[in-house]
């Protein structure tokens, strides 16, 4: 969802104080907004999470404020708060695909994995080549015991996107993304 770390240090801060001077002289939704992604980039989902929630108190219907603060919410464990931001974004806007998957994510970590297929399943019927869809929804049916599915979901989103599983272990919330033998058969690694 956001990516971490995306130019230097520097060029971060210098947007955040930029879009600090925009928000003391005029709030506004976007502002707030685009503040949240700066701050989610460089991790600091504390402050992301406050912006996001600002934009939507200034636009409350404005899905992918719901989308990216429920996103941050995830980053820093507030599970039942980000599946209701997520609920709400699909409510603003049904066919929200990022929504989707991001609540297949959430679900996911949440060990909800039926929960996590239904909504990589609809992500996926969208867009059925999303690698990070196919990814999740791998990942999912080998927790939930079906390991040809989830092997098969995870071959073709390597397929598409040969990096697939890095970019799953290096979110702030990959310690989930691990297939072990409390969820997957040792047979069926998604590495």
């Amino acid at each position: 969802m956001f990516s971490r770390a995306r130019g230097t240090a520097a060029a971060h801060a210098a947007t955040i104080r930029e879009l600090d001077r925009q928000i003391e002289r005029k709030p506004s939704a976007a502002a707030y907004y685009r503040r949240g992604q700066r701050y989610a980039q460089i991790g600091d989902f504390t402050r992301a999470i406050a912006d996001f929630g600002a934009a939507i108190g200034l636009n409350p219907k404005d899905h992918e404020a719901f989308n990216n603060r429920c996103w941050a919410r995830a980053n820093i464990g507030d599970l039942q708060l980000a599946l209701r931001d997520y609920n709400e974004a699909l409510k603003l806007a049904p066919r929200y695909r990022d929504a989707l998957n991001s609540r297949g994510f959430v679900n996911l970590k949440s060990d909800l994995p039926r929960d996590a297929i239904a909504d990589y399943d609809a992500a996926l019927g969208f867009n059925p080549n999303h690698p990070s869809s196919l990814y999740g929804r791998g990942i999912a049916k080998l927790r939930s015991g079906n390991a040809v599915g989830g092997n098969e979901d995870i071959a073709a989103a390597k397929a598409i996107q040969s990096n697939i599983a890095e970019e799953f272990a290096s979110l702030p919330t990959s310690w989930f993304i691990s297939c072990t033998a409390s969820f997957c058969p040792r047979s069926a690694s998604p590495r």
